[in-house]
């Protein structure tokens, strides 16, 4: 499964126990360096928060962008109005098969063949 970059936030937040619950019953998660550009490229974020956000990306495997990943998010974009973060995310999930985790469901409702969860209200 690939980690949106809303619940990585949410992961290193103390009320969010049941996202930190969920992703202790997964195999290991993987992120989109995207997202660890969106997290980390935060522009006010504290140096306490980023070293707890930087200990939560040292754990997992961190996927980069590749020519088929840039190519499935311009089909993406082409389709309907979205980010290009969402973009890329979406289309890393797409290109490697891995459902999506995510707390924006609605954002991707409209792709097919994706498979998407949320943490934030699925427990």
């Amino acid at each position: 499964m690939l980690l949106d970059s809303n619940i990585i936030i949410y992961a290193t937040e103390p009320e969010y126990d049941m996202v930190r619950s969920f992703l202790a019953q997964q195999q290991l998660p993987i992120i989109s360096i995207i997202s660890k550009i969106e997290v980390l490229g935060y522009h006010q974020l504290t140096r306490d928060k980023q070293q707890k956000l930087e200990l939560f990306f040292n754990s997992f495997p961190i996927l980069p962008l590749s020519d088929t990943i840039i190519e499935q998010a311009i089909q993406l974009r082409q389709q309907r109005k979205m980010s290009l973060g969402d973009a890329l995310i979406g289309a890393t999930a797409l290109i490697h098969k891995y459902t999506l985790v995510t707390a924006n469901t609605k954002d991707f409702d409209w792709i097919e063949n994706f498979n998407v969860i949320n943490p934030v209200i699925s427990l």
